[in-house]
C-alpha cells in the first residue's frame, strides 16, 4: 500500500483541507510533530520526504481547480488555464525529486502537457472540472495515458461535474475513464476529505472491480493504519493523505508497515 502526500495549494499556501469547503481552509502550520511556518509548501513535502519517508506526492492547485470551476459555470469549452499563479511553487515541490501527481483542474491536453512541463509525472484529470469523456480520451492520446490519472470525484456519494455522467453508478463511470485511456483512478469523497470519517471501502472495492489492471488510489477521510490495511484488502494500490500526516495518526511506522505489506503481496 502506497502512501502519498497531499500537499493543498490555495492563494500560495499549503493548506488544511476539510469537507471540501475551500473558503474555510486554513494555512497547514505543523506536521508530523513539526512547527513549519504556516502554509510554507516546500517545507511540509520535506517533512512528507525527509521525516516520514514517503516517496511520491500529490499536489492540488486549488487556484487552478476553482478557475477552471469558474469558466466551466460561463460555458466555456476547458481551454489550458494555464498559469494559475502557482507554477512557480509547484514546480519547486516538483524538484525535491519525488514523483508527482498534479491536479489543477486540466481539462484539455494543453494543460495536461503544461502540467508535464511543471515537472508532474502524473497529471491528475477530475470528474468535477471534466467538460466531457471526449476531452479525457484527447488528453490520454496527446500525453499518454500512462501519464494520466482519472478522479472520481464524489461529495457525499454523489458524483460531481458533468451532469451527463449523474446517472450512472460511480463504478460505471470510473469504467468509461479506463476505456478513454487512463491509467490509475483515484476515488475521492470530498464531503470526507479532512474529517478523519473513514472511507467507503464497499464503494472502492466496487471500482476496483469495474478497473481491473488500473492503479487504484483512494482518499478523503483516512483515519490510521487500519483504514490503510481496509483499502489494500479492497484492492486499492494506495492511499492519498494529509490531515492523518499532519495530526501524526499516520506516521513513519504505520508508513513503512503499509509499504511491508505491499511488497508482501507481491510476492
Amino acid at each position: 500500500m502506497r502512501v502519498i502526500g497531499v500537499v493543498d495549494l490555495l492563494a500560495g499556501r499549503a493548506v488544511r483541507a476539510r469537507a471540501g469547503r475551500r473558503e474555510t481552509y486554513e494555512p497547514v502550520s505543523a506536521a508530523a510533530g513539526e512547527v513549519i511556518e504556516a502554509g510554507d509548501a516546500v517545507a511540509l513535502a520535506r517533512i512528507y520526504l525527509d521525516r516520514l519517508g514517503l516517496t511520491e506526492l500529490y499536489v492540488a492547485d486549488l487556484d487552478a481547480i476553482i478557475a477552471r470551476l469558474a469558466e466551466a459555470s460561463r460555458d466555456r469549452s476547458g481551454g489550458p488555464t494555464a498559469g494559475s499563479g502557482q507554477d512557480a511553487l509547484v514546480s519547486k515541490v516538483a524538484t525535491l525529486g519525488a514523483p508527482l501527481w498534479l491536479d489543477a483542474g486540466t481539462a484539455s491536453a494543453d494543460a495536461a502537457r503544461h502540467g508535464l512541463e511543471l515537472g508532474a509525472r502524473m497529471i491528475v484529470v477530475g470528474l468535477e472540472t471534466l467538460p466531457s469523456f471526449n476531452a479525457l480520451e484527447e488528453i490520454c492520446a496527446r500525453v499518454g495515458g500512462g501519464r494520466v490519472a482519472f478522479s472520481l470525484d464524489l461529495r457525499d456519494g454523489e458524483l460531481l461535474g458533468a451532469s451527463n455522467v449523474h446517472r450512472e453508478a460511480p463504478h460505471v463511470v470510473a469504467a468509461r475513464a479506463a476505456r478513454a485511456g487512463a491509467s490509475a483512478v483515484i476515488v475521492i469523497d470530498l464531503a470526507r476529505v479532512g474529517t478523519s470519517s473513514g472511507l467507503d471501502v464497499a464503494l472502492i472495492g466496487r471500482v476496483r472491480d469495474a478497473t481491473p489492471g488500473l492503479t487504484l488510489l483512494a482518499g478523503g477521510g483516512v483515519r490510521g493504519g487500519e483504514d490503510l490495511g481496509r483499502l489494500a484488502d479492497a484492492g486499492c494500490d494506495g492511499a492519498l493523505v494529509a490531515t492523518a500526516l499532519h495530526d501524526g495518526r499516520i506516521g513513519a511506522a504505520e508508513i513503512a508497515a503499509a509499504r511491508d505489506r505491499q511488497r508482501s503481496a507481491s510476492r
